[in-house]
């Protein structure tokens, strides 16, 4: 990070570049993201407005930051900033940016050291989206407190301009000193080379606007050839293994070979444990709802494994008010016009709800891996960034649990019989189910993969053995409510 004076740059040149550069962008899919944070009366949205008069409005979209509403308040904080991620080939520009949603749930923070957690989760945030693709950009326009005390006095002079002079605006000049020391450790501990700081001298709005142009148009041409030569290019480092964060704590391996399918359950049996849970989890749900505890089901596993089985059962024992299935299928053209995590955060529930999803993000090293629909080294980097999301939603709160139900071959070859003969099963079966049960290898070494990666301490894995429907009904049931009591007790 260093200051910048672009004074002497072709205001009219620089205008004609953007215009042209915006169009390459769009037609290279490179998404940009162009962030403003600040001082108040610094001159972010006149940095803005100027900015934006080079570009074709259909292809960017501008967010401004306020004090999140109380709904947003019951998600993780960093939801609201993931949801409005701009689509390869479009722009988002913000008028502060999740550095001021940090500051703005400050009073929030209760765990020791959760204030470096925030930051921490901003790498990681905007790490996640340059290994996307992502161009990220960041400018902090500084003044002095004695430029900001003229600025304010100067707009409460006029009662046309007094409005945007907000109490905090003066409560802030009064300890400009305290939080200029803050500003600065925050920008020095998310300056990364993915996602660096432009400081700007903000005294002059003409060095302001000029340094912002030369910046950004910098930035994009750097960016598409970048873009032109990894595409001209045969040959792309890609990693042996997974990376994985060594602050992540993980369970011991399974693996599914270790499963043992020959467990079984009489009906007798099952329908008197059935009823205890669901009467139990009908409780704890009431539970975790007055303790604002949000909790996530993920269940994934082979084809006719009893995956909608096993969630029919667990929903029955909650109040329909309180939770939402999730089924997740082949991306949509626009979800896959973000990066992959985009459609989740979406979905993620509110504190005190659940949300059950019906295959997840795990589609990313398991569909997309053995049908080779996304680049080797995108799904390595695949693992680590799942891993980072849920340890997110752990460190938000969450209770974050994750079965996968597990049946051999010659069960599913029964199950997909009966499916078709049985003229109300015949939706559930499909061409590509078969297709599918051509790789039933290559399918089980990504899930042994999967587990060994992404079996963590604070998202850990059960596998169901699920060739006795109903004994994997009652695992599942008694691995979330021994959770659920867990958390609440």
């Amino acid at each position: 990070m260093k200051k910048q004076d672009c004074t002497k740059i072709s205001r009219k040149e620089m205008a004609a570049t953007l215009t042209l550069l915006q169009q390459k962008a769009i037609a290279a899919k490179l998404p940009v993201i162009v962030l403003f944070e600040g001082f108040s009366t610094a001159g972010k949205g006149a940095a803005i407005s100027s900015l934006i008069l080079n570009f074709d409005p259909r292809g960017f979209d501008v967010y401004t930051t306020r004090v999140p509403e109380k709904h947003e308040k019951r998600k993780p904080w960093l939801a609201r900033f993931a949801q409005n991620m701009p689509a390869y080939g479009r722009f988002a520009i913000f008028d502060r940016a999740w550095y001021s949603g940090m500051t703005q749930i400050q009073h929030n923070i209760k765990k020791p050291g959760r204030w470096q957690s925030y930051l921490e989760d901003i790498n990681t945030f905007e790490r996640q989206l340059h290994d996307d693709g992502y161009l990220i950009l960041k400018f902090f326009l500084r003044i002095s407190k004695k430029e900001q005390e003229k600025r304010i006095k100067k707009l409460l002079s006029n009662k046309n301009t007094a409005w945007r002079v907000s109490q905090n605006d003066l409560k802030n000049l009064k300890h400009f000193k305290e939080i200029d020391m803050f500003y600065r450790e925050m920008l020095a501990v998310t300056d990364r080379p993915y996602a660096k700081w432009h400081e700007i001298d903000a005294k002059s709005r003409k060095n302001v606007r000029y340094c912002v142009y030369n910046t950004v148009v910098y930035a994009l041409e750097q960016a598409l050839k970048e873009r032109e030569v990894k595409k001209s290019s045969s040959e792309s480092f890609v990693p042996q293994k997974p990376y994985i964060n060594i602050r992540y704590r993980m369970n011991p391996t399974q693996k599914i070979k270790d499963a043992d399918l020959t467990l079984h359950m009489e009906r007798e049996q099952y329908d008197q444990q059935l009823r205890i849970l669901q009467r139990k989890l009908s409780g704890l749900h009431n539970s975790i709802y007055r303790k604002n505890i949000p909790v996530i089901l993920c269940f994934e596993g082979n084809d006719a494994a009893g995956k909608g089985g096993a969630i029919k059962r667990l929903a029955r024992a909650l109040d329909p008010r309180g939770y939402t299935v999730c089924p997740t299928g082949a991306p949509t053209p626009e979800e896959r016009s973000h990066q992959f995590l985009w459609r989740f955060w979406n979905k993620i529930p509110k504190s005190g709800h659940i949300t059950i999803f019906d295959r997840t993000w795990y589609g990313r090293v398991l569909v997309e891996h053995v049908e080779s629909l996304t680049p080797k080294d995108r799904i390595l980097q695949a693992y680590n960034e799942i891993n980072e999301f849920e340890y997110m939603l752990h460190e938000w709160g969450a209770l974050v649990l994750k079965f996968w139900l597990a049946i051999d071959k010659d069960e599913q070859l029964l199950r997909f019989e009966e499916r078709q003969n049985i003229p109300e099963k015949q939706w559930k079966i499909t061409d590509e189910d078969w297709r599918n049960r051509e790789k039933w290898d290559a399918y089980a070494a990504a899930v042994d993969t999967m587990l060994e990666y992404t079996d963590s301490e604070f998202a850990p894995w059960t596998v169901v053995e699920a060739n006795c429907k109903l004994h994997a009904r009652i695992k599942v049931l008694d691995t979330v409510a021994r959770a659920l009591e867990r958390v609440c007790f």
